[in-house]
């Protein structure tokens, strides 16, 4: 495959839009593919430790079923990331509903978040390697939400083997903004069994607990003592089973972890992991304050992926950069209001290598 830009066409929703796919491919061979539904990245093909490409990345081959049957893979998630209580924020004194859509929370953005809605797409000229702008306005009131949100990102596969994402928002009256990417990983090859032997180390003093319906509590604990501790690295499933309450309710590690960060907004190290077999690496970076850590609990064998295998429960995981879940409800987390006037950017980058 030559270095640079193509692209296709994926397939036509029901509605007659054309759903284009985009394929970057760096100096190295790299591959990343991306489709304008969703921003929904559909394979990450980077080389093991013999240089082999293969793809870490979970997904489908076929576009009905990202249509009918995604638990989110490898999509840009918006308005809002992860869980709202309730279903319902106030902001300078005026409540506002959400789309319920789980339970009687709000999940992703609701029930038509931004992994369900048609991107504009653009080649951009990048002197690092190819890129691709994605562009939406979000109008005031879908989902509930308040403003006319215009949202760009920009991803960036460079010649390092980084997939660099940069999320830009901006909003023509107060709203709320919480942006990430729920590319489900595994480093062994996306249908190649679990990850739980996968080494993982999180640069994270602290999580959020969470309660029944798996909103947080309002606490910031401290990982010591417990299986949350991934600060030294440890395989993801050392500790999964332990018998801990919090891995209990979320059939899992789904909890969002405190980054420990020198200063707000630096992109700094949140998360890497190896996997044994290939070798494979992945550096996750972000501008963010937390990380959301999820073992794909809720995988159930009913999903086929794009390389005609099962996927069942923990054969990927995921790291969410983003704000704190339940923040627009919870004011002594960090703010993800946005006013108009501000601008609201984030970076996260995904960093591949062996070793």
């Amino acid at each position: 495959m030559a270095q640079g830009l193509e692209k296709d066409t994926f397939g036509r929703l029901a509605d007659g839009g054309v759903v284009e796919r985009y394929r970057m491919t760096n100096a190295r061979g790299t591959e990343v593919e991306l489709l304008t539904l969703g921003g929904i990245i559909t394979a990450i093909r980077v080389p093991d430790r013999a240089g082999r490409l293969g793809n870490v990345a979970l997904g489908f081959a076929r576009l009905e079923d990202y249509v009918a049957r995604s638990p989110y893979f490898g999509a840009l998630i918006g308005r809002y990331a992860n869980r709202i209580a309730g279903a319902r924020f106030t902001l300078d004194g005026q409540v506002y509903r959400l789309a319920a859509n789980r339970g009687r929370n709000t999940l992703h953005g609701g029930a038509t978040g931004f992994d369900k809605r048609l991107w504009q797409a653009e080649e951009v000229a990048a002197p690092d390697g190819p890129a691709v702008a994605l562009v939406y306005r979000s109008p005031d009131g879908e989902e509930g939400y308040p403003g006319n949100l215009d949202v760009r990102v920009i991803c960036t596969l460079t010649d390092g083997d980084e997939l660099r994402i940069d999320y830009r928002a901006e909003t023509d009256r107060p709203t709320i903004v919480n942006l990430t990417n729920h590319t489900y990983f595994n480093l062994e090859g996306e249908g190649s069994g679990d990850v739980l032997g996968h080494e993982l180390m999180l640069a994270a003093s602290a999580y959020l607990p969470t309660d029944a319906e798996q909103i947080p509590t309002g606490e910031v604990a401290s990982v010591t003592g417990t299986p949350f501790d991934f600060r030294a690295p440890k395989p993801i499933g050392a500790e999964i089973r332990a018998g801990h309450e919090q891995l209990a309710r979320g059939r899992g590690y789904d909890h969002c972890f405190v980054l420990d960060k020198a200063a707000s907004g630096e992109l700094s190290l949140a998360a890497r992991v190896r996997a044994p077999g290939s070798g494979r690496v992945l550096e996750v970076l972000t501008t963010q304050p937390g990380i959301q850590f999820y073992t794909g609990n809720y995988l159930d064998g009913t999903l086929i992926g794009a390389g005609g295998r099962i996927y069942r429960q923990s054969d990927g995981f995921c790291l969410e950069t983003q704000h704190f879940p339940d923040s627009p409800n919870q004011p002594q987390f960090p703010s993800t209001v946005l006013r108009p006037g501000e601008v609201f950017a984030s970076t996260t980058v995904y960093r591949f290598s062996t070793g």
